[in-house]
């Protein structure tokens, strides 16, 4: 029965694809292990974990401290190992058989950015994007747990009060401010998922309708990074720059019919959510009344979107931290060294600039330029801009 699965035509061609995946050659598991709060997604164990014992993507309240706390954590024991075959396949080597290739899970997936009240789920291909999404969605922007409870942030307040205070830079770091801005004023990296589904932005009124593409309900995350393999993308590498193998079939858009110069279905669209993202990043910006808020980082090897917009942003704000932006132009309102108090003071921020901020980062790294899902997106930047 091994071979079944140990021939070179499966197994072993799948292993020496994954080799080029990032999944496999990325340092996270290393760097996260032991941290049982990014083990859910960055260690083996700990997505395992999560999901076999369906820990929820809620908020609990401790009565005694009243702070809140997410539950969607690992154990200390569970908060290692790389990510392998065995962390999306987790039945390998139990009946040695087909059987054995079975998707640790396609359950739809509950957002930890919403503490669970929103939840997404991918039809397509039954479901197995949801197993993609697990790790590849937005985490919760929080309020301070010294300042405030800890709880995840009033996210339908931003849309509902766009002119309300957010953060007050006169009052600094005290009450009644709730939530300090920093370099990682975020939501993670992982925004795709979300994007996908058409869900989790912060979706403020507007000219346009909030609507999916074709691809929410029609295509899942396998047709177009594990299509057919072209040099080194496709297949177990999961990349799918430069391979349009997914988009070339006869369930999709046909033979020949995309490819890096088709105005259509590439180049058009991915130049429309540039342009709005470079004018999204430029209001943001003007809140720093002449100096920019946004962090900009040109090499590619320190941001995965360099080049994606004119001031090559990377979703962080441009503000001191000692060991991860030691440059930063503007003062941590929660840091009180010499170096840090010498930097001019961060300006106050009113819920819809946080929610630009938000919808920012969600552009920017979903990384496709809107091919994800661009009625979703650009309908999230014109309706930002316009708020703004």
């Amino acid at each position: 029965t091994c071979g079944e699965c140990h021939n070179p035509a499966t197994v072993t061609e799948k292993a020496t694809q994954f080799e080029l995946s990032k999944h496999y050659y990325g340092e996270a598991a290393f760097e996260e292990a032991g941290n049982a709060t990014c083990a859910p997604c960055h260690e083996s164990e700990g997505f395992k974990y999560v999901i076999k014992n369906n820990i929820p993507a809620t908020f609990a309240l401790n009565t005694t401290t009243n702070k809140y706390s997410n539950s969607y954590v690992a154990t200390s024991s569970t908060a290692y190992g790389d990510i392998t075959c065995n962390t999306c396949h987790s039945s390998l080597h139990t009946t040695y058989g087909t059987a054995d290739w079975a998707f640790t899970t396609t359950a739809a997936v509950p957002m930890t950015m919403w503490a669970g009240a929103k939840t997404i789920n991918l039809p397509a291909d039954n479901g197995k994007s949801n197993l993609c999404v697990r790790c590849h969605q937005p985490r919760p922007m929080t309020t301070s747990s010294t300042l405030s409870d800890g709880n995840v942030v009033d996210y339908a307040d931003l849309v509902a009060n766009p002119t309300k205070v957010y953060y007050d830079s006169a009052v600094g770091n005290a009450a009644p401010n709730k939530h300090l801005p920093s370099y990682r004023f975020h939501v993670h990296y992982g925004v795709v998922g979300a994007v996908c589904a058409g869900m989790g932005g912060i979706e403020f009124a507007g000219a346009e309708t909030y609507t999916n593409s074709y691809h929410t309900n029609n295509a899942s995350c396998t047709d177009c990074h594990m299509a057919a393999m072209s040099g080194r993308a496709g297949g177990h590498t999961f990349v799918a720059k430069g391979n349009f193998n997914g988009c070339n079939t006869t369930d999709c858009h046909g033979a020949g019919t995309v490819s890096s110069s088709n105005a259509t279905y590439w180049t058009t669209p991915r130049s429309n959510i540039t342009t709005l993202l470079n004018q999204l990043a430029s209001k943001i910006n003007d809140i720093g009344g002449g100096h920019n808020i946004l962090h900009s980082e040109s090499d590619p090897e320190l941001n995965l979107w360099a080049g994606a917009t004119t001031g090559n942003f990377d979703g962080y704000l441009d503000i001191y931290d000692a060991s991860a932006n030691p440059n930063g132009y503007w003062r941590n309102p929660g840091n009180t060294s010499a170096t840090n108090m010498a930097k001019p003071k961060f300006p106050s921020l009113t819920n819809a600039q946080v929610g630009a901020i938000i919808n920012f980062q969600f552009a920017l790294r979903e990384y496709s330029k809107g091919i994800h899902n661009y009625k979703y997106i650009h309908a999230l930047l014109v309706n930002t801009i316009a708020m703004l």
